[in-house]
């Protein structure tokens, strides 16, 4: 692999890197996608300059159901062993959550869904990867499961109004979103099916829903391309020092 060398883990296909891996790799880094719910192993880290975690359906304690989730979770502890630069995305957020002895439930006030503002807490302000975002924007949201319970160590750097964690570091070089940077509407679509019955039952007009999003794409590249600019910068980083 030429460049920086990213694993990025998959948790089904219909939650892909996205734009994201888009911006990764006009970003200089080189991306190994491990696609364990297809039969992928999960390789080592020591072989990647950074470890990327995509969401998916599953919650981020079913590892009886989804057997490669203790090996995630294994490879984050092995991240903050090693300092290998680690983002993770909604389950991915979660499952850094989990794996560092935090935790994560069903959020009492349901489903988060669509564009929420960012609540950015003053620890944010200097964070090496998201200071630099720490500024009035909005995300796409579109979960059921929070984190509940930090690990201890870990830093909060956005909340919803209601206290919900939105973005964490939990350690000098690992860090958690709660919300979707990767998503555009074509990524949005299979997930808005699955949740048609229950949206249609809560009086949630999807067509409005993905129509806002849809509008919001050039304000949503601006507020969130940063951040894989950052995240590989920070791959680019390691690599040079593992030379």
């Amino acid at each position: 692999m030429s460049g920086a060398s990213v694993l990025v883990v998959e948790h089904e296909d219909k939650c892909p890197p996205a734009l994201v891996g888009d911006w990764l790799v006009e970003a200089g880094c080189a991306l190994e996608v491990c696609r364990p719910y297809a039969g992928d192993a999960l390789p080592d880290l020591a072989a990647y300059d950074a470890f990327l975690v995509l969401g998916g359906p599953m919650g981020a304690e079913a590892d009886a159901k989804h057997a490669w989730l203790g090996p995630v979770k294994d490879r984050v502890r092995d991240a903050v062993a090693t300092g290998v630069p680690t983002l993770g995305i909604c389950l991915g957020h979660q499952l850094i959550t989990v794996a560092l002895g935090g935790a994560v439930g069903r959020n009492p006030r349901g489903q988060q869904l669509g564009l929420l503002e960012v609540g950015w807490t003053s620890e944010a302000d200097g964070d090496e990867l998201l200071g630099a975002l720490a500024s009035p924007r909005r995300g796409v949201q579109w979960n059921d499961d929070v984190v509940t319970r930090l690990p201890e160590g870990a830093t909060l750097l956005a909340a919803t109004e209601a206290g919900e964690v939105q973005a964490a570091r939990f350690a000098p070089a690992v860090w958690g979103v709660q919300l979707h940077p990767e998503v555009d509407v074509e990524v949005l679509l299979p997930w808005a099916e699955s949740d048609r019955g229950s949206h249609e039952a809560r009086g949630i007009d999807q067509e409005a829903l993905l129509r806002d999003i849809a509008g919001a794409r050039e304000e949503l590249d601006a507020a969130w391309r940063p951040l894989a600019a950052g995240f590989a910068a920070l791959a680019r980083q390691r690599a040079g020092h593992r030379g």
